[in-house]
């Protein structure tokens, strides 16, 4: 295989983005992080991260060697997979985790800092927060790629060629994406468990019941609040975003190799077109990046353009890029394609903007919830509930019609269903998502701006320092809520763009599972009693071979089961939140109680305490849900085969997009809702009001931060083991 020089491109990118996220890094660290007392509170931060950390990955290490394993004995005993799969999937983990890693190391040296920058000015603190948020987006775009690029090479130099040969690689590189999905179930759930038990724990007792500030020193669950929202929103937002751009941009790869199998140097342009743009979505991240700045005094709406800025200009970069790559590259279709890769980002931008507008309290939506805490904590959740439903209208009908737009342009709005027509339609839809996550390196920046943020307030408020910085610390965090609500209305877009593409890459997988056992001597027999040849099939013949239709009971079957495993899925993690934060509410009550002076200032809390509980709650609790997404499909795979897989992962697709979407706008809202009573309206804080979106704000956590984030996963995560034991499902099924 000659592979075109315009690949080197992506390694070197890689390289770029590692390197200014290094860059961004010590810059970070040469900012001063503020007087002893300042440096105290991050340090207890800092070490709870990192040790909560390190009990996670022993876990979830466990957990792969196990899954290594069986992979390893379906691969070279029972000769039902792919003999790469084992290490591919280890190594999809552990890259995932390095990002989470790397991400929280940074964010737990910021916010300390960051509240020093504010103590000199709102724009100083800005820029702290954000560029450090950078390191996180830099970090997961370069590891992702330097993961592809690697992988690639690797497979190229053992299946020479193009045809059949860039299949069976790109197909390969997917089963890597089931380990990065693996790593950040784990991370999304045990981190979301972590901070919500924390954050539960210190309102309930310390705002509502004992009447004092966020981020008191006397409550003993502040600084495990402070230490989940790394490990919560940082570690396991990076695991999470990495599987979201490897996994659409090995979807489509594997899409492009399928449609264009019939023209070798046109097969090979079209596997590498995604990893080319996103590598040139790392350069035009870098631009948008460095435009971020505020003035000082600014308000909600000025602090979001400052953002928008950044994030706009990348994405209208990145959409004339893609029509200039993709001329050059001579795509077929280029022109229709690129257009394909702009309504990705369309519907990106647009599903941002909607989540904002439900859930910034400069919009109507939130100030309504904060206006019905008037009458009670009651109306503040029935407000709230209503609002994220009502805000999953704009999602929904945007990626509905990203979808079509995209699958048309891609194919030349051509609608017969022909194998030709929908490989090419489908290989539109990959890219869609490919477009949508380009611009990952500054999107992501502006998620993770957030919790540091969120520290930097805490930070402020310990460590005593004037009101005025708390102020602009409180600003920074409000922006951080609304901009997060937006990232992960943003995930989950993309995840569904993704899951799609993946559903398609499944077909071409099983594809390759029944060529493996006819080589092994098993016969196919169609409906007419015909011998069903796997190698020369398209996809319609698949789907008719296997039945794949809304009258066949296994589709409808899968399709309910996987409707019910989003709810259950979101019912034992909100479970688990329920259960740890008991025991949390329990240990603070208990300190109030026994350790005299707390409430004075004269008595110091057990800290480390309620950091133990925390972690040992979500390396518990994590296990089960996680575990659990990874048997459904494999189940459903054995008993209902591929007809009832396909209704499996079109029914979690469905159901887990329309209430992720919900979870996470309703939780936004009530959070910002009690900011917006903090800042002095209907009473501001200490008041009924208050108490009110406190319990608000108190449901929506573990809606918008464990169950909701976490759904974007499971649906990703249930194509790719669909996809991994394809093997299996055609041998037992």
């Amino acid at each position: 295989m000659n592979i075109p020089v315009a690949f080197w491109l992506v390694p070197v990118a890689s390289v770029v983005a590692l390197s200014m996220a290094w860059f961004f890094f010590r810059q970070m660290m040469g900012e001063d992080e503020g007087t002893p007392r300042m440096r105290e509170i991050a340090g207890h931060v800092r070490r709870g991260a990192m040790a909560y950390l390190k009990q996670q990955y022993k876990v979830v290490t466990i957990v792969f060697v196990v899954l290594a394993v069986i992979f390893a004995f379906m691969a070279y005993v029972l000769h039902v997979q792919n003999p790469w799969v084992p290490v591919a999937f280890l190594t999809g983990g552990f890259f995932s985790g390095l990002a989470g890693f790397f991400g929280m190391k940074t964010a737990t040296y910021a916010s300390g800092r960051t509240a020093n920058g504010a103590r000199q000015g709102l724009n100083r603190g800005l820029k702290i927060a954000f560029r450090s948020g950078a390191v996180m987006g830099l970090t997961v775009v370069g590891l992702g790629l330097l993961d592809i690029a690697m992988w690639f090479l690797i497979l190229s130099a053992f299946y020479p060629g193009t045809g059949i040969s860039l299949i069976t690689i790109t197909t390969t590189m997917l089963t890597f994406g089931m380990g990065a999905s693996t790593q950040a179930l784990f991370a999304r759930v045990g981190g979301g468990i972590y901070t919500k038990a924390a954050d539960v724990g210190a309102d309930l007792v310390g705002k509502v019941e004992q009447n004092i500030p966020e981020d008191d020193p006397r409550n003993p669950a502040t600084i495990a609040d402070n230490v989940g929202d790394n490990v919560g929103d940082v570690a396991g937002m990076g695991a999470d975003l990495y599987e979201s751009y490897c996994g659409s941009i090995l979807s489509t790869a594997a899409l492009g190799a399928t449609a264009f199998a019939m023209n070798g140097e046109m097969q090979l342009k079209a596997v590498i077109a995604p990893m080319i743009i996103a590598a040139v979505g790392i350069f035009l991240s870098l631009i948008g990046i460095f435009l971020v700045r505020t003035k000082e005094g600014a308000g909600m709406k000025e602090l979001l353009k400052s953002l928008s800025l950044g994030t706009n200009v990348s994405a209208v970069l990145i959409a004339v890029a893609t029509f200039i790559i993709l001329y050059l590259f001579q795509i077929e279709n280029w022109v229709g394609v690129s257009f394909s890769v702009i309504t990705g980002l369309c519907a990106g931008v647009i599903i941002g903007q909607g989540t904002e507008y439900y859930t910034s309290h400069s919009y109507k939506p939130t100030q309504d919830i904060a206006a019905s805490s008037q009458t009670g904590a009651a109306t503040v959740i029935i407000k709230g509930i209503g609002t994220g439903m009502i805000s999953t209208m704009i999602p929904v009908v945007t990626i509905s019609v990203a979808i079509m737009l995209s699958y048309l342009c891609a194919n030349g709005f051509d609608l017969s269903m022909t194998a030709s027509s929908m490989s090419r339609g489908l290989y539109g839809i990959g890219i869609a998502a490919v477009g949508m996550l380009s611009t990952l390196g500054i999107t992501l920046a502006t998620d993770a701006y957030g919790p540091i943020a969120d520290n930097a307030g805490g930070n402020a408020e310990m460590s005593e320092l004037e009101p005025e910085v708390r102020q602009r610390t409180d600003a920074l965090d409000a922006l951080g809520n609304t901009t997060a609500a937006t990232g992960k209305g943003f995930a989950i877009g993309s995840a569904a763009l993704t899951a799609l593409a993946l559903l398609a890459s499944y077909v071409e997988e099983i594809k390759i599972a029944m060529a493996r056992a006819v080589e092994h001597g098993q016969t196919f027999i169609d409906n007419a009693g015909n011998v069903f040849n796997p190698e020369t099939a398209d996809m319609v013949q698949f789907m008719e071979f296997f039945q794949v239709n809304l009258m066949n009971p296994k589709v409808l079957v899968g399709a309910f089961i996987g409707g019910m495993a989003a709810f259950l899925f979101c019912g034992l993690t909100m479970g688990a939140v329920g259960r740890a934060a008991q025991s949390m509410v329990e240990e603070v009550r208990r300190q109030f109680r026994e350790i005299k002076g707390i409430l004075e200032g004269t008595g110091t809390p057990d800290y480390s305490r309620c950091v133990e509980i925390s972690t040992l709650s979500a390396q518990k609790e994590m296990i089960f849900p996680s575990l659990l997404a990874i048997a459904i499909p494999i189940v459903v795979g054995c008993l209902l085969g591929v007809a009832g897989v396909m209704g499996l992962l079109v029914g979690g697709l469905t159901a887990g997009f329309t209430l992720a979407v919900f979870m996470a706008n309703a939780g936004g809202a009530w959070d910002n809702a009690k900011k917006m009573v903090e800042e002095g309206n209907f009473g501001g804080k200490g008041s009924e009001c208050h108490k009110a979106t406190v319990v608000g704000d108190t449901v929506g956590d573990p809606f918008k931060d464990t169950s909701g984030p976490s759904l974007n996963i499971l649906i990703k995560l249930m194509s790719m083991v669909s996809i991994v034991m394809a093997g299996l499902t055609i041998a037992f099924a």
